[in-house]
């Protein structure tokens, strides 16, 4: 066997060694970002360079768009609904406060199927679903005390 073909048996090791770091350079992560695209990953540093708001500007859950403020708008039920905790019990509404139950729940679901996820708007929405079951409870108690009194009786003038 001629001593060249011994030579490069002996640095085969060292030659798989460099390939692979190569091979996994290739794909590394250039920025921990999960939003980012593959393109946006060729930019490199200028990405990271990014203040935060710039980023959330050209986010797709960011400040120009609806996903950031339907949430932001939609705080003001769950405030309101706070607010009903003041008023009695027989005030309330029972179906007021099933419609809001129903919609904290289904839209809640419904942020975590759509694509971008939107937690903002999961995160208001499933506490307007406990706003409304708070006050659909107070309704409920406030109803079972009702029966449980005696019925009121006329006296005779």
């Amino acid at each position: 066997m001629p001593p060249t073909t011994t030579m490069f048996r002996a640095a085969r090791p060292i030659f798989q060694q460099t390939s692979r770091a190569a091979f996994r350079s290739q794909f590394a992560r250039t920025s921990g970002r999960r939003f980012q695209s593959t393109a946006a990953g060729s930019e490199g540093s200028s990405a990271q360079q990014q203040s935060w708001f710039k980023r959330m500007w050209d986010s797709p859950i960011g400040f120009k768009t609806v996903h950031f403020w339907a949430p932001v708008m939609k705080w003001a039920l769950v405030i309101a609904g706070i607010g009903d905790f003041a008023r009695p019990a027989d005030k309330l509404s029972v179906t007021q406060n099933a419609a809001l139950t129903a919609t904290g729940a289904i839209w809640t679901r419904w942020c975590f199927v759509i694509t971008p996820q939107n937690y903002l708007l999961a995160a208001v929405n499933f506490f307007l679903g406990c706003v409304g079951i708070a006050q659909l409870t107070r309704i409920a108690m406030y109803n079972s005390s009702q029966k449980k009194l005696p019925a009121p009786t006329e006296k005779d003038a």
